[in-house]
C-alpha cells in the first residue's frame, strides 16, 4: 500500500524557503537537513510534509503541480503571507469570480490561497 509522504518543491536556496514555509504553515524541520534538502512537517506531527530540494530548474509560469492552502480568512492570510515574503502573481487564468489568490513564495514557486469561508 502506498501513501503520500511529501510534496517536493524545487528551490535555488534551501534556507530562504525553509524560513518562509516554516513561518507560513507553522511547520518545522523533521531532520536537520542540509543545503540541498530538508523535510518540513507540522509541529504537532499532523498533516502532510513538504520537502525542499535544491534545483537548477527554472520556476514554471503555469506550474503543473502546486500547493493549495485553505483559508477561512483569505484576506488576512494573504496579507500575512506577503509579510513573510510572498508576492502577488500576475495570473492570467483567473475565472470571473475566483475563490483563490495566486501568490509566489520567496523562490518564485506559485501557490494558491483558497477562500474556504461560506460564500
Amino acid at each position: 500500500m502506498l501513501k503520500l509522504g511529501s510534496t517536493v518543491i524545487g528551490v535555488q536556496d534551501v534556507a530562504r524557503p525553509t524560513r518562509f514555509w516554516t513561518a507560513a504553515l507553522d511547520y518545522e524541520p523533521t531532520s536537520p537537513g542540509d543545503e540541498t534538502w530538508i523535510i518540513l512537517q507540522a509541529k504537532d506531527g499532523s498533516g502532510k510534509r513538504i520537502s525542499l530540494a535544491l534545483s537548477e530548474t527554472p520556476v514554471q509560469e503555469h506550474p503543473r503541480i502546486h500547493l493549495d492552502l485553505y483559508a477561512d480568512d483569505q484576506g488576512a492570510e494573504v496579507k500575512r503571507l506577503k509579510q513573510l515574503g510572498a508576492v502577488d502573481v500576475d495570473w492570467d487564468l483567473y475565472p470571473d469570480d475566483p475563490d483563490f489568490v495566486v501568490l509566489a513564495d520567496t523562490e518564485g514557486n506559485r501557490f494558491c490561497v483558497i477562500d474556504t469561508s461560506p460564500r
